[in-house]
């Protein structure tokens, strides 16, 4: 019981914390900066590559109906493509540009730039710690709680 009560009070602090990271984060981007949305979108392309409408939603915890202005705007701007999938022309796929590519990284180019000067403000063993809680924290988002089993990696 022990044990769960440690994990009850680590949640909210881990939320809070992650949150006004994420809120400070938003706040040092330039105006006229991308979406939230447009950024995830062509993070996922980068990171992924080529994907349908769906398999972009779904990593991202959307409805893909939710996404259809942000993929549309991204396309005209001409920082991602559509094409028809080979394998069901019904289907779209798609893709990062050069230009998308190069929007993406300007805009983690500016809040990296933030992240830099308030890193170093920090001790040598706090970064370390920071470097150790950023893989963490990405492992925690990609498990799934309906799974008990899943365990985060050494």
């Amino acid at each position: 019981m022990a044990e769960s009560a440690r994990h009850a009070d680590a949640a909210p602090a881990l939320r809070r914390a992650v949150t006004r990271l994420a809120r400070r984060l938003r706040a040092e981007r330039p105006s006229g900066a991308l979406s939230t949305g447009k950024v995830l979108v062509l993070a996922h392309l980068y990171t992924h590559g080529p994907s349908t409408p769906g398999e972009v939603a779904a990593a991202e915890h959307e409805q893909p109906q939710s996404l259809t202005r942000v993929f549309a705007e991204l396309e005209r701007a001409g920082q991602l493509t559509r094409a028809p999938s080979t394998r069901d022309r019904r289907v779209s796929i798609l893709a990062i540009t050069p230009s998308g590519v190069e929007t993406l990284k300007r805009d983690m180019a500016q809040r990296d730039a933030w992240l830099v000067v308030a890193i170093a403000q920090l001790s040598e063993t706090e970064i370390e710690l920071l470097q150790i809680a950023a893989r963490i924290i990405d492992q925690l988002a990609d498990l799934d709680p309906a799974s008990p089993t899943e365990t985060l990696a050494a």
